[in-house]
């Protein structure tokens, strides 16, 4: 699987610096995007996906909750924000928006 896009979005967002002011962790390649878990923020979401739509040359982002019932093993996810067609340069705006986490000093 291809690397190469998921190592670019997390550029955009801020990279090394990125994922020490905000406490993102458990990156996951996607192919055509990024997904992480977020900490504690200023919403219930725990997840984010940041997928590239190469046409656009745009981004669609989603912010989520995840949970996992631990008698059934059911897991259940609830939509917090969806915003699509994102440019690159606007990314670090939007997840400050969101969750209130800020990417840089």
């Amino acid at each position: 699987m291809d690397t190469q896009v998921a190592k670019i979005i997390l550029q955009q967002i801020g990279g090394r610096r990125f994922v020490a002011m905000t406490g993102s962790h458990d990156f996951i390649n996607l192919g055509n995007g990024l997904r992480m878990s977020l900490s504690r923020n200023k919403t219930s979401a725990n997840r984010l996906e940041i997928i590239y739509n190469g046409g656009a040359d745009l981004y669609n982002v989603r912010f989520y909750r995840q949970s996992i019932n631990h008698k059934t093993f059911e897991v259940t996810i609830k939509d917090i924000k969806t915003i699509d067609g994102v440019y690159c340069d606007i990314l670090e705006d939007i997840f400050t928006d969101v969750t209130g986490l800020y990417t840089h000093f």
